[in-house]
């Protein structure tokens, strides 16, 4: 037997169910998907405050498709998830009698399917920051201030790029999260999911110094040193206190790196998550072993980090000048 109840507040209630069981950032993205799913029921004519069973058909979800069709093909296939997900929802409560399979065979037949792109990032430009940053000169300032930033920043431009870290997983570490005999962390990842980290030699030696600076700040935070954030704020704003950097602040920290070391051209051509394609690649080209870095990278499916397995260009080069380029292919007649 279904309950009585309009379509605002089955998307209410929906949504309430997916603030407590998933990520904050999953829930604002589900609420944008069912923002725009509710203006697209308004502009066919259907009014959300309408009653639940009587108005809501398997259909609305063709109105949505032909609505995300000024949408990136990624947004589309996420917003359609979210709609399938409040439909499955409806059904699993008992809120309306819906007919999944036709929604699926809907969205299989009329939404695009995102074509699969190679993550592409400046390789070389990313080893030009990480050996700036493991210089000894770049940090070199009279302002107090302005070194401790310096090392946290050297920290943790060289920790994304030898641990594949995402950069809120980066931002959210806490000093306690470290196993420093071991060189290894243990975060909650993509999708909520437990993973342990491994830290290179040089990351860890750059986070010790970046924390030996911070020793009297950390020492008069009155907390256990375990519980204060990995990497902190050292702004006006944060005064004595300290407080983790946020994943705004992560992307500043790259963004105003890269223009620092390699110029203004450089700007928006690397993020955060282009240490993470570094990462990845060079564990590929260095191992030739996918399973190893699908592990070390916490790919949850193999057929991402395939995407990675792709020869570079001097490869390439190689590849074919040996074919093409033989004494035997080059004699012209």
């Amino acid at each position: 037997m279904t309950v009585s109840m309009t379509i605002n507040e089955a998307v209410e209630r929906f949504l309430t169910t997916i603030s407590q069981a998933r990520s904050e950032n999953t829930a604002l993205t589900y609420g944008n998907a069912m923002a725009l799913f509710l203006e697209v029921l308004e502009k066919n004519h259907l009014n959300p405050s309408e009653n639940l069973t009587e108005s809501l058909t398997e259909e609305s979800v063709a109105w949505m498709i032909s609505r995300l069709k000024d949408h990136a093909p990624s947004t589309e296939r996420l917003y359609l998830t979210a709609t399938t997900r409040f439909f499955e929802f409806l059904a699993s409560e008992n809120l309306a009698v819906i007919n999944l399979p036709r929604i699926q065979m809907l969205i299989h037949q009329r939404a695009r399917r995102p074509g699969q792109r190679l993550p592409m990032f400046p390789r070389d430009n990313i080893e030009i920051i990480v050996e700036h940053m493991l210089s000894k000169s770049y940090a070199q300032t009279d302002d107090p201030e302005e070194k401790l930033r310096n090392l946290r920043d050297r920290a943790f431009l060289v920790t994304l790029a030898d641990t594949g870290l995402r950069v809120h997983e980066a931002c959210g570490l806490r000093r306690g999260d470290i196993d420093w005999n071991e060189g290894k962390a243990l975060v909650i990842g993509k999708g909520n999911r437990q993973a342990v980290v491994r830290f290179s030699t040089r990351s860890l030696v750059t986070i010790k110094d970046y924390l030996a600076a911070r020793a009297i700040l950390d020492g008069s935070a009155g907390k256990p040193l375990a519980s204060l954030p990995l990497f902190a704020r050292h702004d006006k704003g944060a005064g004595k206190k300290v407080k983790p950097i946020t994943t705004t602040t992560g992307r500043e920290i790259v963004a105003d790196w890269v223009k620092t070391i390699l110029g203004q051209d450089a700007i928006g051509t690397i993020t955060p998550h282009s240490f993470r394609h570094y990462f990845v690649t060079r564990v590929l080209h260095s191992s030739g072993n996918l399973k190893l870095a699908q592990e070390l990278a916490r790919h949850k499916s193999i057929a991402v980090t395939q995407r990675y397995a792709h020869l570079n260009d001097d490869e390439l080069d190689r590849g074919y000048f040996d074919i093409f380029e033989d004494s035997k292919n080059t004699k012209i007649e």
